[in-house]
């Protein structure tokens, strides 16, 4: 017989291990021994997993303090804000208020509007001349990040929107984003001022964006509203354009 694994040098086992699905690591390789445990629950082991999948960089290496929390974090990093740029009309947006002739999408760039900076993004959702406002509510653990990670690791949650007037006509922005407890009570806040854009603009695109971290624990939603209207009061819809709106879970 060949040797056994637990005479394999730990450089060579952690080389073994590191080729194995991370979740396989967790849930059935860490409860085989007491050494696959220690292993799995180091350091070494994630840092070489991030390396192979290109997690990792001089800012990753030095701020991640537990690295299989950065590795699970990185590999889920993704827009957690559903249809954030109109394809799919208003669907999975909630609370949408329609005020003047309410909410409408649009083909970028839209009439006296201007290209996204992004080829991406393709159309837009445009307010009238009332207020316009619509939420959505993200439930964290249902996309997998877990209450110990939100209550121990507190991961950076960034926010970003996007919003353009019409060159031809002023409009307000505002955007609010809360962090609910369980109960939805609000842990965390960050509401931008209301932003006027006057008559004559360029109509450029403009990117805001806020991160919360130190939160404190208990962190089990994010609800995220926008909305804006226009300032000549015109039937139609001449108020403030946004797209591409994002939040986003760091490691």
């Amino acid at each position: 017989p060949g040797p056994r694994m637990e005479s394999l040098p730990e450089a060579v086992l952690i080389r073994i291990l590191a080729s194995i699905p991370a979740v396989d690591l967790v849930l059935a390789c860490r409860l085989v021994c007491c050494q696959w445990k220690n292993l799995v629950d180091g350091a070494a082991l994630w840092i070489l997993k991030c390396q192979q999948e290109g997690l990792t960089g001089a800012e990753s290496q030095e701020n991640a303090e537990n690295w299989q929390n950065f590795y699970f974090l990185s590999k889920k990093r993704k827009n957690l804000i559903k249809n954030p740029c109109g394809e799919e009309d208003l669907q999975h947006w909630g609370e949408v208020e329609n005020g003047g002739d309410g909410w409408k999408i649009e083909e970028l760039p839209g009439d006296f509007g201007k290209e996204f900076p992004s080829e991406e993004v393709h159309k837009y959702f445009v307010t009238s001349y009332e207020w316009c406002r619509k939420a959505q509510v993200i439930d964290l653990k249902a996309e997998g990040y877990w209450e110990e990670l939100m209550d121990t690791t507190q991961p950076k949650v960034t926010v970003r929107d996007w919003y353009a007037g019409r060159s031809d006509a002023g409009c307000l922005y505002e955007l609010c984003v809360k962090l609910l407890s369980e109960n939805e009570d609000v842990l965390a806040e960050y509401k931008s001022e209301t932003i006027t854009i006057p008559q004559d603009n360029d109509a450029n695109w403009t990117e805001i964006s806020h991160t919360f971290s130190d939160y404190g624990p208990g962190v089990r939603f994010v609800r995220f509203e926008h909305g804006g209207q226009d300032t000549l009061f015109w039937k139609g819809w001449y108020g403030v354009r946004v797209t591409n709106s994002s939040v986003t879970v760091e490691p």
